[in-house]
């Protein structure tokens, strides 16, 4: 039998997650994809949530657990490992199960019949828009879901903190002049990321946050020089010619795409880069996905002004633009990065903070000042 939950915000949110993936697999099924995921009921999930959330709180031999579970019944996961017998869904069960699944991949396996909710193995395979929560630290929560080839990061819906809820808001890329890192990033419209979930800069920035050195990326245009003028001069690490691996990937037409060997060489390229980004100093790609330089110091262009306004917007729901000076934004990389955007407007940059804080600098030119949006919930 299922328990009444105590973790409230599993009571607030769960009828809205319930409603997103009711919306996002209806689509998926009049567009003729096939292999999705059924849509979860809001009391399962508000289950999911309560038992994962009070047994992030708790420690097994001294370690917070770190679990991936995905809702799914075992007969239609592609080669399960499966219990002799099931397990029931609590927080001491999860906690004792959690050192077996806590790399990245593995899923513990939760269905529901009879009003009885229960862990019934682990896999590594699930399907499109499948029901996944990932306990990502004691208190701290993300529900998402897989994309529908399988590959790239994951389609964050919700995150709870303690009593903080964020919805993700798939609509935010409406607010203004929305960088198509973060349309990726929401997997909104439903239509794009069906035909084609890769995208570097999504699959980057989730490597820069990983390392936890911090970083800053600069993309500028592929044939344009004008970013010469913002950098400081020798710099530091110029690459001569630029190393263009992934640009020939992603050359590649998409049933090469699908199979294991390129996405293996995709994931060590974007490794490769991610790694680059810990140098002090800002890494900067062109818009082909070309590595130019890395180690370089960001500077004001002389042909402009220092910045002295942005705008900050977060994509959750409820979330209101608010207009401030750089320098409340965050430290040097944020600084920097609002000044490379406005002196070069066809350019964004990519900043990760050490505290794992991620914002995507870009210029509006509906609002004519730098945007900062804040994605670190996307993310997780």
């Amino acid at each position: 039998m299922l328990s009444d939950s105590t973790y409230l915000a599993a009571k607030m949110v769960a009828s809205t997650i319930e409603t997103h993936f009711e919306n996002t697999i209806t689509t998926a099924m009049h567009m003729g994809v096939e292999g999705i995921s059924v849509a979860p009921p809001a009391h399962v999930i508000e289950a999911i949530i309560d038992a994962s959330f009070w047994a992030s709180l708790r420690h097994e031999e001294g370690h917070s657990p770190k679990i991936s579970i995905a809702l799914l019944p075992p007969e239609i996961a592609e080669k399960p490992l499966v219990f002799e017998h099931a397990i029931r869904l609590t927080p001491a069960n999860l906690t004792k199960l959690a050192p077996a699944v806590e790399r990245a991949g593995i899923h513990l396996g939760v269905w529901f019949e009879n009003n009885n909710i229960y862990v019934w193995g682990t896999t590594v395979n699930i399907q499109g828009i499948c029901f996944v929560l990932e306990v990502v630290e004691p208190g701290l929560l993300v529900v998402k879901h897989r994309r529908i080839d399988g590959f790239g990061k994951f389609v964050n819906v919700a995150i709870l903190k303690g009593d903080q809820i964020k919805i993700v808001d798939e609509q935010s890329t409406s607010l203004t002049d929305c960088p198509a890192l973060l349309t990726s990033l929401l997997g909104m419209p439903l239509p794009s990321f069906l035909s084609d979930s890769v995208n570097v800069l999504v699959e980057l920035a989730a490597s820069m946050r990983a390392h936890g050195r911090g970083g800053l990326v600069v993309v500028v245009p592929g044939e344009s020089e004008a970013w010469k003028s913002s950098i400081v001069h020798p710099i530091s690490y110029p690459v001569t010619p630029s190393f263009s691996g992934i640009a020939e990937l992603m050359e590649c037409d998409p049933d090469e795409r699908a199979t294991i060997s390129w996405q293996e060489s995709f994931r060590k390229l974007i490794d490769i880069i991610g790694g680059f980004t810990a140098v002090d100093g800002a890494t900067v790609l062109n818009q082909n996905h070309e590595l130019l330089a890395f180690g370089a110091k960001i500077t004001r262009s002389d042909s402009n002004l220092h910045v002295d306004q942005i705008i900050t917007t977060e994509p959750v729901v409820g979330g209101t633009p608010a207009k401030i000076h750089p320098t409340q934004n965050g430290g040097t990389r944020h600084l920097a990065a609002a000044q490379f955007v406005y002196d070069q407007r066809d350019a964004i940059a990519l900043v990760a903070s050490q505290d794992g804080r991620f914002t995507i600098f870009s210029w509006s030119p509906q609002l004519q000042m730098v945007h900062a949006h804040r994605i670190d919930i996307l993310l997780l």
